[in-house]
């Protein structure tokens, strides 16, 4: 049997997910060769482009309140409704990175 020694997760920074909660579901869900394996997380920041003029930007965490980021976690095409473009101030903009939770790598050994 393989022992898994390394499991890499990314997450995106729109998803807002509190990595204590996600580690402990994890560990309660996982098999018993998945017992020891250590989870490493890696916060993929968001990114979005605006359609009208162009410009890529990070939003700052501390833009939105908490219920925003709520939301936004769990619908993050609502964030068109709370963040604009700091160039042009358009809320037309697409998220290039920062959504969703995905496998990044699964390190192991026989």
């Amino acid at each position: 049997m393989t022992k898994i020694l390394e499991i890499g997760v990314g997450i995106g920074e729109l998803q807002d997910i509190d990595l204590e909660v996600f580690k402990f579901a994890l560990a309660q869900l996982g098999p018993i060769h998945l017992k020891d394996a250590e989870f490493k997380f890696k916060i993929v920041k968001a990114k979005l482009k605006c359609r009208v003029c162009g410009h890529e930007w990070s939003p700052r965490r501390d833009e939105l309140d908490e219920s925003v980021r709520e939301v936004i976690h769990f619908i993050p095409e609502v964030a068109h409704a709370y963040l604009r473009c700091p160039r042009c101030g358009s809320i037309d903009f697409d998220i290039i990175e920062g959504r969703g939770v995905w496998l990044e790598y699964v390190r192991g050994k026989r």
